[in-house]
């Protein structure tokens, strides 16, 4: 009987697939909505940590981290080991929403993470594996409490790509969003930034909802991310969080926090709003949650939970494998400090980048929180966003054994999200490769 490499070369006995071919497939039978693919052409065949070795046999490190689902890094040995446990234990992968002691110990260790507030009086429900089917229960959830069906939402957000989700994100074509600025430094839309500028924002806010003739009626929620991601790596100000909390706690408006990026240590404290010491009414969870396996939950105040059986609902919600996997991530990095970790680690990246800053002209601005950093390129002459030079520090990037990806409003923002065990040691290589790689995309034509 002929081999899997008979036909189409895609490796017989013996020999590894090649790493070219598997690209022509990929590009010949995926959808041309394909993304990471399209600037990102390697072949991972083992990862560890920090580092991806792809099939052609060249080792990376790995800034993306599953856009920032791998809190752990690759194949963490208490992630693998907790997968194994379920598996040799003849338990069931698949049960809907049943109860099994597996849920049951992820359940019990993502409330002893909570926020004390929320945790003392919260209801967790399961969704579909992915973070935007969370922010579509959200969104119904303060909807069906509240009777209402407006929505408030931030210039720049991004919550997910189905149609809830897209229409409270940033690039929503068909408005049906009441959109507020978001406060930044580097383009502050007041044109003064600091907490200046986010005080105007706040005010800008409370004053559209009080004004009988703003066009707002009362609306269902707020959904705010702690640090925008793919809107630049934006965080918010705590001030202007926490007044955030009081205007919409004043009015009647359940807040939610989007914390499917920042959640689990990435920003330096366990969750984004705990910076802040904000309690929103509903928090969405993904990515991290699962350690690195899908999963997503809304935890949210028990007042909310009127819904009906079935309100809600997702054949995939009951994913023992990464309930398994998610209980033991936020229980490494609970018991090893880690948020704590990403703190220092990131404030130590984000001093040198800024170093690196001020010898090269072509870095407008360098920003984040924890191990949430972002760079923004910009022509040096006029001080707008450079996306061609973005584009070509990537590559280089790529080039030097580093992956990185890109975000903000003009995709010119260089994006770092490496996993939470990152030592000083990779941190070090990271900044390294990322400072070489930079003045070399500069003098590339763009």
């Amino acid at each position: 009987m002929p081999g899997p490499g008979a036909a189409g070369g895609v490796g017989g006995p013996g020999r590894s697939p090649s790493p070219d071919g598997i690209l022509r497939r990929q590009a010949q039978r995926e959808s041309a909505a394909r993304t990471y693919a399209r600037s990102l052409p390697i072949v991972p065949v083992r990862a560890r940590g920090l580092t991806i070795e792809g099939a052609d046999g060249r080792r990376y490190l790995d800034c993306l981290s599953g856009a920032g689902t791998l809190a752990l890094g690759h194949n963490h040995p208490v992630v693998l080991e907790a997968i194994r446990k379920v598996l040799d234990s003849g338990a069931p992968l698949h049960v809907l929403d049943l109860a099994t002691p597996v849920k049951d110990a992820f359940t019990t260790e993502l409330f002893a993470n909570l926020p004390p507030q929320l945790a003392a009086d919260a209801r967790i429900q399961f969704c579909g594996p992915a973070g935007t089917d969370a922010v579509e229960a959200a969104l119904k959830l303060v909807r069906t409490a509240t009777g209402r069906s407006g929505l408030l939402a931030f210039t720049g957000a991004y919550h997910g790509m189905t149609a809830g989700a897209l229409a409270a994100s940033g690039g929503a074509q068909d408005v049906r969003v009441t959109r507020l600025p978001y406060p930044q430094d580097h383009r502050c839309p007041f044109g003064i930034g600091g907490p200046e500028g986010a005080e105007l924002g706040a005010r800008w806010a409370e004053n559209l909802l009080d004004d009988p003739k703003g066009g707002v009626p009362a609306p269902a929620g707020l959904i705010v991310e702690p640090v925008q991601g793919e809107g630049g790596v934006l965080p918010a100000p705590d001030a202007w969080l926490r007044r955030m909390r009081e205007i919409t706690e004043a009015r009647g408006i359940p807040l939610i926090a989007d914390e499917v990026q920042t959640g689990v240590g990435r920003t330096g404290a366990f969750w984004g709003v705990d910076h802040a010491g904000v309690v929103p009414d509903v928090m969405v969870l993904s990515k991290a949650i699962g350690g690195s396996l899908p999963l997503a939950v809304i935890v949210y105040r028990a007042g909310l939970d009127i819904w009906t059986p079935g309100a809600h609902a997702g054949t995939f919600r009951g994913n023992q494998l990464a309930m398994a996997a998610g209980a033991a991530t936020l229980a490494f990095v609970r018991e090893n400090r880690l948020a704590e970790r990403a703190a220092a680690l990131g404030e130590s990246m984000l001093t040198a980048l800024r170093g690196l800053a001020s010898a090269q002209p072509c870095i407008g601005d360098v920003r984040g929180r924890g191990l949430m950093i972002g760079v923004e390129l910009v022509d040096p002459d006029t001080g707008s966003a450079a996306p061609a030079l973005a584009a070509a520090v990537r590559q280089e990037c790529l080039d030097r054994g580093l992956i990185v990806e890109l975000g903000g409003r003009h995709n010119a923002v260089v994006r770092l999200l490496p996993p939470l065990t990152l030592t000083d040691e990779q941190a070090a290589a990271v900044l390294d490769r990322l400072a070489d790689a930079i003045p070399a995309a500069a003098r590339r034509p763009h």
